[in-house]
């Protein structure tokens, strides 16, 4: 299942998701790095696709050809590694 950046909530997708498609729930765009699987905050350009061209504004709409919408199971694994990270920061430094 796919699930919208913004609201977080399930959005049933066939196909290909087009460059103007807008969340049925909070109007924010569907093809947009933030949905997509490539996209890594830390990565050169924000991308793990490394032939892809700089986006200024991931939350928009974009042209992006290598653009692959993200998987429900994929951003639980994200948040689940983002979780066990801040836990250990904790008992690392002894505060929050």
């Amino acid at each position: 299942m796919k699930v919208c950046h913004k609201c977080k909530k399930e959005i049933e997708i066939e196909g290909k998701v087009g460059r103007e498609e807008l969340c049925p729930y909070c109007g924010s765009y569907l093809h947009c790095c933030l949905n997509c699987r490539f996209y890594d905050d830390y990565a050169h350009n924000k991308c793990r696709e490394p032939r892809s061209e700089w986006v200024s504004d991931r939350e928009r709409g974009n042209f992006c050809g290598y653009f692959k919408y993200k998987d429900s199971e994929e951003i639980d694994k994200s948040e689940e590694r983002k979780k066990k990270a801040k836990e250990e920061l904790k008992k690392l430094f002894g505060k929050e």
